[in-house]
């Protein structure tokens, strides 16, 4: 398995080119072809057994060997697979219908394992504190500070889970000190936020890196899909579980996913440099009580820009005081739709105590007045025009209260 450290090719923009491309040269094809087969031909009895046997215990397929049935072996999510792990420089990773899936298959495999606690630190994606909350595949959870993870690891801990930039506040957790922490217990960062462009967390110890592939890989608002970069072994662990239970991704969404990787440097940083701009111009709003983002001065703490994360991403927080005030600049938004998800050539704008982390515990629920934005591939001043002046709203709103209330004092005064 081609990983980055043995690359042919160092650098990442030419690697998300042609990762996951080898052998399309010798069978005429310049792209990679989509197969839909639902069930593959078998040699005899005695060879699709063992076929079906090594891929059911999540083997990878040995050449000349059958694929048996799409839900054991596809080659497109393969080669997709193939491609992901290079860009994250792991020796596999292995692709799943949808980040949660990813994340399920993760959880049921430390709880087959015998080691059913995980260690969460907070915050993270709304839907990966509920499953962790709710205990629903059987897991239970202690959550944890960035800085008490040692402290919580008991002898039935399988995972440690971690989110940096978490969802949505954007802080930064460092990696290596939580892989130190954990000790012989595996890390599980989930990387969507800053994808393998700006951050490979295995360069730090991480054992199990987490997409939702739906986000920055896919790139366009088209695709669903999950991913866990990771070593051989824990691969044929989450290859087995695929198999049993059948969360795969689709062939079609693994060409999408593929062909989303080859532009996905570009858009990142194109993304991100757009973000650093309008996060310094957001502040300035009087609207805004704090805009929440790691290249801002004091919101990296501990320095890990340029040393674990190449930079700060473009997702944008802006804590606008109270819900009232984040609802209406929500829906005052134009060219900012307004919807759920991240990381696409669109920007997207959403309310996640009401959405993503609505099912989130009271105590560790984002703030009502925080707001996250998704930056996309638009034009700075464009962006700029439709985000000023919602937040213009937002501050003629307030004035018109402000101006409200005064009136009913003056008047029960009188």
């Amino acid at each position: 398995m081609t990983t980055s450290s043995d690359s042919l090719f160092p650098h990442l923009e030419t690697r998300a080119v042609h990762a996951g491309m080898e052998g399309l040269a010798e069978s005429g094809s310049h792209v990679p072809p989509i197969d839909l087969s639902t069930t593959n031909p078998l040699p005899s009895v005695e060879a699709g057994g063992d076929s079906y046997e090594n891929l059911a215990t999540g083997g990878e397929l040995i050449p000349g060997d059958s694929a048996v049935y799409q839900r054991l072996w596809q080659p497109g999510v393969a080669r997709f697979e193939r491609a992901l792990a290079d860009l994250e420089g792991t020796e596999e990773s292995v692709a799943f219908a949808s980040g949660m899936a990813a994340l399920t298959a993760c959880l049921m495999a430390a709880v087959a394992a015998g080691t059913p606690h995980i260690v969460a630190v907070r915050p993270l994606y709304g839907g990966t504190d509920h499953v962790l909350a709710t205990g629903l595949v059987g897991t239970s959870v202690t959550w944890a500070g960035a800085d008490s993870i040692a402290a919580s690891i008991r002898p039935d801990t399988g995972l440690v889970v971690l989110e940096t930039p978490a969802n949505p506040t954007l802080e930064l957790v460092d990696i290596a000190d939580a892989v130190r922490q954990a000790g012989t217990v595996p890390v599980l960062v989930d990387n969507t936020f800053a994808s393998p462009v700006l951050q490979r967390p295995v360069e730090h110890g991480a054992r199990l890196i987490l997409h939702s592939a739906t986000k920055y890989l896919g790139g366009h608002g088209d695709v669903m899909g999950g991913v866990v970069a990771t070593d051989d072994e824990w691969a044929r662990r989450l290859r087995g579980l695929r198999a049993l239970t059948g969360g795969l991704l689709h062939p079609f969404a693994a060409y999408l996913l593929h062909r989303g990787l080859r532009t996905l440097p570009l858009r990142v940083r194109a993304q991100q440099e757009t973000a650093s701009e309008l996060a310094r111009r957001l502040q300035e709003h009087p609207a805004v009580h704090r805009v929440l983002y790691p290249g801002l001065p004091g919101q990296d703490p501990l320095g890990l820009i340029g040393r674990q994360l190449e930079g700060p991403g473009s997702l944008i927080s802006v804590d606008l005081g109270d819900y009232e005030s984040a609802v209406r600049f929500t829906e005052a938004c134009r060219l900012v739709t307004h919807a759920v998800s991240l990381g696409g050539v669109d920007s997207l704008v959403q309310h996640p105590a009401s959405l993503t982390h609505r099912p989130v515990e009271a105590e560790a629920k984002p703030h009502a007045g925080v707001v996250r934005i998704s930056i996309g591939l638009e034009h700075i001043d464009d962006l700029t025009e439709d985000l000023m002046r919602a937040l213009d709203a937002v501050g003629a709103e307030r004035s018109s209260a402000g101006r409200a209330g005064a009136s009913v004092m003056t008047q029960s005064f009188a």
